[in-house]
């Protein structure tokens, strides 16, 4: 354990000894210990808050120059560390050396820098002049008007484990960047990085109170951190069932919601698919965070002509990739998050078998993995739309496979579903791909390719969340729009 990984809570600009204590915080590949994370109180969540709130008041008046001076900086400052930072980033994450550093830390920054940029952007809007006849509002005239863009107030933003950077940069680099103040509740299993970014920023200038951060080993804080008098909006990456318990909080009292929640997107690949590249971006949910992202293509729906091709095509991706230590060179594939999400994933498998699901490559624990907790990449086929693992998310390197005869029954098959995140569509065709995309019922839909534009709106339908972010679009989120109106 790094002797400085002993944390204290970030309240009001000040590191604070946490009241109940601290908790280990364990390397999912070694199960050392790799620090020790402050468990917060209910009162110093309630603390953190009420520094947002003071806080707010100057820093949303701070002009956009400022903000995006300070946002800068910080991106400098953790490019400036990004050995030391990386390092811990892949400890308590278990994500890869290059994942931590180019995935984790440098698009963290990026997402900084992005926002410093974003702090710029105009925030009045001009409405249509509108001619008004003489009647019971007043004398007639023509009345202009502005939709202006305010800061919301004080964000709780709650951070999941896969991408402890990327994932509290994308929230509070547009928050701070609108005039809001956050709260930060991180992820329990991997707090540290983000005591890491509040150094950086706390370093680059960010006033007391603006930017808070505390933690607790259970669901304490997150729930003092929501149900707080002082927050004004909740920003959540999660599971589905903790976001709906965050929503029920927030409708009480109208707090304003964001909510990027769970997948099991569709890679629907048409007879006439490049399966190469299919499998190429199927393959990235044995890999890329061992399967533990919500956007991951876990659900393929494949046209029978092209079932078996694709199906041998994936069992030899997958029985190609090197599961280890994921500090070690030519390791693609590292362990899951914890003990108790490795056994998670793992009941899957077996359920799968149990509903009749063939298991063509994995489903057994790695060997020679003594200690981590890692999971072989799994393929599992002969499955049908009706089975749990299909319907389910796993959050791990576990694909399923279903066929399906003609265009309609895929589009159907993927749209039968719970969650709506992000889809996709493999066909050399790319008019079919784009008739096809365009029925599906997600928040975002890949063609032929798993990459994404990070200026486009990202969210989901139905249970995969509520709002959208990423580009301007993250800057929409955390604001709310004011109408001003004035006669001619």
């Amino acid at each position: 354990m790094n002797g400085d990984e002993k944390r204290r809570l970030f309240i009001g600009g000040r590191w604070t000894e946490p009241d109940h204590g601290h908790y280990e915080v364990i390397d999912p590949a070694t199960e050392e210990v790799v620090g020790l994370a402050p468990e917060a109180s209910r009162e110093q969540v309630y603390a953190a808050a009420a520094a947002a709130r003071e806080a707010f008041a100057t820093w949303s008046r701070t002009r956009p120059e400022e903000r995006s001076r300070i946002l800068d900086r910080a991106a400098g400052l953790m490019l400036r560390d990004l050995d030391g930072n990386a390092a811990l980033a892949r400890a308590e994450s278990g994500a890869t050396t290059a994942t931590a550093r180019g995935m984790q830390v440098a698009v963290g920054a990026s997402r900084f820098r992005r926002y410093a940029r974003g702090a710029l952007e105009p925030v009045e809007e001009a409405v249509a002049p509108q001619i008004n006849e003489a009647g019971p509002m007043g004398r007639a005239g023509v009345f202009g008007a502005i939709a202006v863009r305010q800061p919301v107030g004080v964000v709780t933003c709650i951070t999941s484990y896969n991408n402890p950077w990327a994932n509290p940069a994308g929230k509070v680099a547009p928050a701070l960047a609108m005039g809001n103040t956050v709260v930060v509740k991180p992820a329990p299993q991997d707090p540290l990085s983000v005591y890491r970014m509040a150094e950086a920023l706390e370093e680059a200038g960010v006033p007391p109170g603006v930017v808070n951060v505390v933690t607790g080993s259970g669901p304490g804080a997150g729930e003092a951190a929501v149900d707080s008098a002082d927050v004004d909006m909740v920003s959540f990456t999660g599971s589905t069932a903790v976001g709906q318990r965050i929503a029920e909080v927030c409708g009480r009292s109208m707090k304003r919601q964001l909510m990027e929640l769970g997948g099991k997107g569709a890679a629907v690949v048409l007879d006439d698919a490049d399966l190469d590249s299919a499998v190429a971006g199927i393959g990235t949910t044995f890999s890329f965070y061992s399967g533990q992202i919500c956007t991951a293509p876990t659900r393929v729906l494949v046209q029978r002509g092209v079932h078996d091709a694709l199906l041998g095509k994936l069992a030899a991706y997958a029985g190609h990739l090197k599961v280890g230590d994921p500090a070690a060179r030519g390791t693609v594939v590292g362990p899951v998050i914890s003990a108790a999400h490795r056994d998670r994933v793992e009941s899957y498998v077996e359920l799968g078998r149990k509903e009749g699901a063939r298991v063509v490559t994995g489903g057994e624990r790695p060997a020679g993995r003594e200690r981590g907790f890692y999971v072989a990449p799994t393929l599992l086929a002969d499955c049908t739309n009706d089975m749990r693992v299909v319907r389910e998310e796993i959050f791990g390197p576990v694909v399923v496979v279903v066929p399906f005869d003609d265009e309609e029954e895929g589009i159907a098959l993927a749209n039968d579903s719970d969650y709506g995140l992000i889809d996709y569509v493999w066909s050399s065709d790319v008019a079919r791909a784009f008739r096809v995309a365009r029925r599906l019922r997600a928040g975002g839909v890949g063609v032929n390719t798993i990459g994404r534009n990070m200026e486009a709106p990202f969210g989901g339908f139905k249970r995969s969340g509520v709002g959208r972010d990423v580009g301007s679009y993250a800057l929409h989120a955390y604001s709310e729009l004011q109408s001003i109106v004035w006669p001619g």
